[in-house]
């Protein structure tokens, strides 16, 4: 074994029973879960809390009570919460993917920065402070996906299923704590938080086994090889790695406008979505918008081994109609009940969540193994990609949109 690879791979005994091997298969399963719960939890959180940062330390003022024909907007948009929770983690998707795999020392430094985020917005006294956080959060965000999908191809391909069953879980459950403990206050809330980034810790490096012989046999001697080329020819290795990008195109696009398509709605559109007679206050509509958004992403991610899609431009499409569905709402008022929007809001997460899930698992069957993990790696780049333009889209919609009177 290579000297580079001793520091995230330790082959463990050759004896070995069925319940051990049973062990250390849910011992995977269950880390990886528990992984995508721990990465996105703040990324959620920070989206759930988007609308009350901007509310609490930006002085938006409610334009309802100036102008009655006017719409309930604040000043900025909720859009630029979500570029500062998707700009770093880009920038880490971009850059990973091209630099040797050390894996303890990227975990550990994800822990750092996501207890560093709460901290920052927890104590925050301006916009920008909390702006600072939202970024830490969002670079743990990006370069835990990174590895964890990368270090995904140590072990059984199922580990990809409950990753993306933990990530959808962190949806809802980040959503759904940060709604119900924002009662107790923003600051009290984050402060709890910090037990996620511990939980990280605890899953990598004391409940994942670390790879074994079993596991891993074909994809180490693969990946020695691979690691071993990028530290002796750099140059060459990342020519390399350019020239396998075209082929992804595939993957890349479909999930890229899936991202696009439902983060403007969710970001751009939601906060816009006003029922004054619905049983849920408008302070909290926008909140539990997104826990429903959360809970179709979780379901659909969590749908992998009971059924597969390959033609991944369905989602695409169909979420291309969400967008006009909900752009039309905002313009026009048309849709009677709150609950027919909490019923498209699920729609939408079902189709974000199966994009993203049944996109990954065809890259584990499909690609050949020595590309494997930069294709995980780089594909991750196209929602980050789409996102980040949804929230450009977002903000400038969200400024055009409050210019205009209240639909009668």
């Amino acid at each position: 074994m290579t000297t580079e690879y001793q520091s995230c791979v330790r082959i463990l005994p050759t004896e070995k029973g069925d319940n051990f091997n049973k062990n250390r298969r849910l011992r995977s399963l269950a880390a990886y879960w528990i992984l995508g719960l721990c990465n996105n939890y703040g990324y959620v959180v920070m989206l759930t809390a988007a609308k009350d940062i901007i509310e609490e330390q930006s002085g938006g003022v409610n334009e309802t009570e100036i102008h009655s024909d006017k719409r309930d907007c604040t000043y900025m948009s909720t859009g630029a919460i979500l570029l500062a929770d998707i700009l770093p983690a880009l920038i880490c998707k971009i850059i990973a993917p091209f630099i040797p795999f050390f894996v303890n020392i990227r975990i550990a430094l994800c822990v750092i920065l996501a207890s560093a985020g709460y901290l920052s917005v927890a104590f925050s006294n301006s916009f920008i402070m909390s702006l600072l956080g939202v970024v830490l959060t969002s670079f743990c965000s990006g370069l835990g996906e990174v590895t964890y999908l990368q270090y995904s191809t140590f072990y059984n391909k199922n580990v990809l299923s409950t990753w993306s069953s933990g990530t959808g879980g962190a949806g809802i459950i980040g959503a759904l704590s940060y709604s119900i403990l924002q009662t107790f206050g923003m600051r009290t809330t984050l402060l709890i938080m910090l037990i996620v980034p511990f939980s990280m810790a605890l899953s990598f490096w004391v409940l994942l086994p670390k790879p074994s012989e079993d596991d891993i046999a074909q994809a180490l001697e693969v990946q020695n090889i691979v690691n071993r080329e990028e530290l002796q020819n750099p140059i060459d290795a990342v020519k390399k790695k350019i020239s396998l990008i075209p082929g992804l195109m595939k993957y890349m696009i479909p999930f890229f406008l899936v991202y696009l398509f439902e983060y403007f709605i969710n970001q751009g559109m939601f906060e816009l979505i006003l029922f004054k007679n619905a049983s849920i206050d408008s302070g909290s509509q926008y909140r539990w918008l997104q826990v429903t958004y959360q809970i179709g992403v979780f379901l659909s991610r969590s749908s992998v081994n009971l059924f597969h899609i390959k033609n991944t431009w369905i989602m695409a499409i169909f979420q291309g109609i969400n967008v006009i569905i909900f752009t039309t709402e905002v313009l026009y008022y048309y849709i009677p009940n709150y609950y027919i929007v909490v019923a498209l809001v699920l729609w939408e997460g079902l189709l974000g969540g199966s994009s993203y899930v049944n996109t990954f698992y065809r890259i584990s069957t499909e690609v050949p193994e020595e590309e494997k993990q930069f294709s995980m790696a780089i594909t991750s780049f196209g929602d980050s990609i789409g996102i980040l333009l949804a929230g450009l889209f977002a903000i400038m919609a969200h400024n055009k949109i409050c210019d205009l009177p209240m639909p009668t």
